[in-house]
């Protein structure tokens, strides 16, 4: 490649970064309301808000974790442990003991996670592996490998109701997202875990404390996950062992299509939001127009491929 379009990609990438990312959210949405006039119906649109929103809050705790240059792959088995301790506590002991002991199971999970990494110096990929199957172990020991169905009508209405017409998953991954933009951009925390990412031994003897910032991450990981296996037991009214299967691939995509760069220390949540929103975009309009779900798969691969790209061509530059 010559030099000249080597700095064309690399142009092109810087700004794909800083705008391209909700053009291409704005270019998805003309042209499937071009495709389909279904699409910009209230309810279809609805529909895409509660539809991305596990996904969604998953991938905001993914941000803090990527932003420190690690990765978290266990973020679906959290979910998968949390749902099925939402299931087994609701019938017995009620949503005031349920969702705290399902959040603290996730949260705990992420701490272990993150201990791994910063004191044992265990690699994030390898530790959260190894977590991936660890907490999927447990969920299918916890239930016996039988879902556990959920009769609770108020714990339903957390994944199913409405507030001011709008779906209220969505509204929580909304909240998700406000506390994690505040946190990344406006404390001494957030500019930490940028720094970090940027270069972690520059912020260590800048007096940062790296390995308690890279603990808390993991730990927010595994917070949100339980958020997100929260939503997901009561859309579905059942606690599964299997729940969350692939979820963390898919909160990885919309991460890095929403411009955080793998390499660490670049990107922001709302950029993950509106990758998120840019996958659940695609899906739905694929899904309208009558693709084959297999096919949706390749569509979703090479998105992932070209934002990667995209974005090591930026870092290099």
């Amino acid at each position: 490649m010559t030099t000249a379009m080597s700095s064309n990609f690399a142009s092109f990438a810087r700004i794909w970064r800083r705008v391209g990312v909700f053009a291409a959210l704005v270019l998805l949405v003309i042209a499937a309301s071009l495709l389909s006039d279904r699409f910009l119906s209230v309810p279809n649109l609805l529909n895409i808000l509660r539809q991305v929103a596990i996904v969604g809050i998953l991938a905001i705790g993914m941000t803090f974790v990527i932003l420190t240059k690690g990765i978290d792959l266990s973020v679906g088995s959290l979910l998968g442990i949390s749902v099925v301790i939402y299931a087994g506590l609701l019938e017995n002991h009620g949503m005031a003991v349920a969702i705290p002991a399902g959040l603290a199971a996730a949260t705990l999970a992420g701490l272990v996670n993150g201990i791994g990494v910063s004191l044992a110096r265990i690699p994030p990929f390898i530790m959260t592996l190894g977590m991936l199957s660890f907490a999927r172990g447990l969920a299918f020991i916890y239930t016996g490998g039988t879902p556990i169905p959920i009769l609770n009508e108020d714990f339903y209405s957390l994944g199913n109701g409405y507030v001011a017409g709008i779906p209220i998953p969505s509204l929580i991954l909304l909240a998700v997202l406000a506390v994690s933009a505040v946190v990344l951009s406006l404390t001494v925390f957030g500019r930490s875990v940028y720094a970090i990412g940027s270069n972690e031994e520059a912020a260590r003897l800048s007096g940062v404390p790296v390995n308690t910032y890279k603990i808390a991450v993991y730990a927010i990981s595994g917070l949100v996950s339980g958020l997100a296996g929260l939503v997901y037991a009561s859309q579905l009214s059942i606690g599964t062992p299997i729940a969350g299967q692939g979820y963390e691939l898919d909160a990885i995509a919309a991460v890095v299509v929403g411009g955080t760069s793998l390499f660490g220390g670049k990107g922001t949540v709302a950029g993950t939001f509106i990758g998120t929103l840019i996958i659940g975009v695609l899906a739905n309009i694929l899904n309208l127009t009558g693709v084959d779900p297999y096919v949706q798969q390749l569509f979703k691969g090479a998105l992932i491929v070209i934002a990667v790209y995209l974005m090591s061509r930026s870092d290099r530059a």
